[in-house]
């Protein structure tokens, strides 16, 4: 799985960012709500910035199509997926 960022909207603490989500070489454009968590300095020294973000897709969408049914009715797996990211970038000396 690997996203690349293509544009991003807002300000502030709330951010949307838009981007291509590659799973098992298909690429579906999707948007991530994300909250920037603030900077701080580490036990180690290194300054370090928090950013949590998630959205939610379709699997079948990326061509995970396998499931099974269950005999009190419905299915194994859900159709819907919640992607959701805890960044920790560390500043470069």
């Amino acid at each position: 799985m690997t996203f690349v960022s293509t544009s991003h909207e807002g300000s502030g603490e709330t951010y949307k960012i838009h981007g291509d989500l590659t799973i098992r070489g298909i690429t579906r454009s999707v948007v991530l709500d994300a909250e920037f968590n603030g900077v701080a300095v580490d036990p180690f020294g290194a300054t370090r910035a928090g950013v949590s973000a998630s959205t939610s897709i379709s699997r079948k969408d990326f061509g995970l199509t396998w499931n099974a049914a269950l005999e009190t009715g419905g299915f194994l797996v859900s159709d819907t997926v919640k992607v959701s990211l805890e960044i920790s970038a560390i500043k470069q000396a």
